[in-house]
């Protein structure tokens, strides 16, 4: 009996998207579907390039196929990725899917170097990735990307407008105020100074099509937090913590900041750096250095994924300062742990967008 698109589809029906809950077909996720005699090919369309599931859900439709169509079947899958987004207004960055703001309670927990290494490691899976430093008092982006001495171009747009195009690094689009100021100057800047800058950065860079755009947050909570909330409609947080008391009590205050109801942003999850220390003569050894399951109990109090612990390694800090981030070194456990992250990241914008509701610019009166 010939193999029908129909008994395909309905066969497809039956497997679910772990996440998500719902199958395929119902979440338009099969397209393309043809049939040669016993040959059976259709496209599996993810919902983001750094989906961890991918072989798990590949697995799952030839079995299905075999299991209720033709034992026999030739199945061809091409898995493709269309990342999703929720964003109401597009009138600010149209082509931006997912803006995602990277906080911490206070400084000196990692959370530049953990953001460019996960910049870095969704655009290795194919992502379109931009970085705004937005730490205006203290960017640290040019030197971890090592493009200190590049100079964004100005350039006019056919309606008029100024706008200035990106620095681009290891597939990533960056825009930073260490870009227009000498690295030794200090930027002693009023809060709506500070604002207003980052308010360019978002609003008149060219970042063209982008799935994720990151925002590396200044510390604590902040005129430039604020700002940021009410420029664009933000898909969510995460924030970044070491395991210790006193930075997690700041991270504390980040993370509920995010929660306030006139601000209502998503926390995505948590990340907990400089979780153990490991020698590099002894890698199977882990040293708690700064305590231990801080970022897990944070996570776990305010029912929050824990998107990852990054150890304490030196490889992470040496190359975080030569220009060239850990995630670039591939096959070291540094790599794996910053892929890993993105990859848990991807998957809860993607849960999100799937069950939250979509994200507006905050409205504040004051």
């Amino acid at each position: 009996m010939a193999i029908t698109q129909e008994d395909v589809l309905k066969a497809l029906s039956y497997v679910e998207e772990p996440d998500l809950g719902k199958d395929l077909v119902t979440l338009n996720m099969i397209e393309d579907v043809h049939i040669d005699g016993r040959t059976v090919s259709f496209t599996v369309v993810l919902t983001t390039p750094a989906c961890p599931l991918k072989e798990l859900i590949h697995n799952a439709c030839v079995r299905a196929i075999h299991t209720m169509v033709d034992k026999d079947a030739d199945v061809q899958i091409k898995m493709t990725s269309r990342v999703t987004t929720m964003r109401q207004n597009r009138d600010i960055l149209p082509g931006v899917r997912n803006i995602i703001a990277i906080a911490s309670g206070k400084g000196g927990v990692g959370k530049s170097t953990v953001t460019a290494n996960l910049a870095i490691a969704l655009a290795k899976t194919g992502a379109k990735v931009g970085l705004v430093d937005a730490d205006i008092s203290g960017p640290s982006m040019p030197l971890m990307f090592g493009v200190e001495d590049a100079r964004p171009h100005v350039f006019r747009t056919p309606d008029g407008r100024n706008q200035i195009q990106p620095i681009e690094a290891y597939g990533v689009k960056i825009m930073s105020i260490g870009f227009l100021a000498p690295a030794e100057s200090a930027i002693v800047w009023r809060g709506p100074m500070a604002s207003s800058a980052l308010k360019q950065f978002i609003t008149e860079v060219d970042w063209g099509e982008l799935d994720y755009l990151l925002l590396d947050m200044p510390p604590g909570t902040s005129d430039i937090h604020l700002t940021m909330v009410q420029t664009v409609p933000v898909t969510g947080s995460v924030i970044v913590t070491t395991p210790q008391k006193v930075a997690l009590a700041d991270a504390e205050k980040g993370l509920q900041m995010f929660r306030l109801p006139q601000i209502n942003v998503p926390v995505l999850g948590v990340v907990e750096n400089m979780a153990w220390f490991t020698p590099a003569e002894l890698p199977e050894n882990k040293y708690f250095i700064f305590g231990e399951g801080g970022g897990t109990a944070l996570a776990e109090k305010h029912q929050v994924p824990l998107l990852g612990q990054i150890p304490l390694v030196q490889s992470i800090r040496e190359n975080g300062d030569y220009g060239t981030p850990a995630i670039l070194l591939s096959g070291t456990p540094a790599a794996e742990v910053f892929g890993q992250l993105a990859e848990e990241l991807a998957r809860q914008v993607s849960i999100r967008n799937a069950v939250a509701p979509k994200t507006n610019i905050v409205e504040m009166n004051s």
